[in-house]
């Protein structure tokens, strides 16, 4: 693995200030930026970690699900401001909550994208080391995730605002 890549610098889609959220107007904005950002990222897979065409597809799309629709349309948040507390906010409430069917499988890649992502951001210096390491071991705690799937599916009566106490997306 070869893990040199520089900042571009200037690029547009490589700067935080154009990814602050404040209006509809902004997401659009937004929106073909970290497409870019995306698609490096996906060559990043593919090249320096050297994943298979299928795994790095899977790992840029749920790194996309997490940035477009929960870290900028649902949080409107900053996608250089991810962190651990999102993270866990996305895969063990709104993703849940988002999906008709959540399983752990779809999830577990999306995470896998994500912590990849901000790994990705971290060699280019976008976001600190620490928080791509902090990103990553909250990705790995998937006996969490999938007993907030499960026990989410298991809700009878007024059992939600128990389910959704325990990890609240405010």
């Amino acid at each position: 693995m070869n893990e040199t890549l520089k900042p571009v610098g200037t690029a547009a889609h490589h700067s935080r200030e154009n990814y602050t959220v404040g209006s509809l107007e902004d997401e659009l904005r937004i929106n073909p930026l970290c497409k870019q950002l995306l698609r490096e990222f996906h060559q990043y897979l593919l090249q320096e970690l050297q994943l298979d065409p299928l795994e790095a597809g899977s790992q840029a799309a749920g790194a996309d699900y997490f940035l477009l629709d929960f870290m900028i349309d649902s949080q409107r948040a900053n996608i250089f401001d991810g962190s651990e507390l999102y993270l866990k906010k996305f895969a063990a409430n709104w993703y849940i909550n988002s999906n008709l069917e959540p399983n752990i499988d779809e999830l577990q890649m999306m995470l896998k994208g994500t912590a990849n992502f901000y790994r990705y951001c971290a060699v280019l210096q976008l976001v600190q080391a620490k928080t791509a390491e902090q990103i990553a071991a909250a990705s790995r705690d998937i006996a969490y995730y999938r007993q907030r799937i499960e026990s989410f599916l298991d809700i009878t009566g007024d059992g939600y605002l128990a389910w959704n106490q325990e990890c609240p997306l405010k």
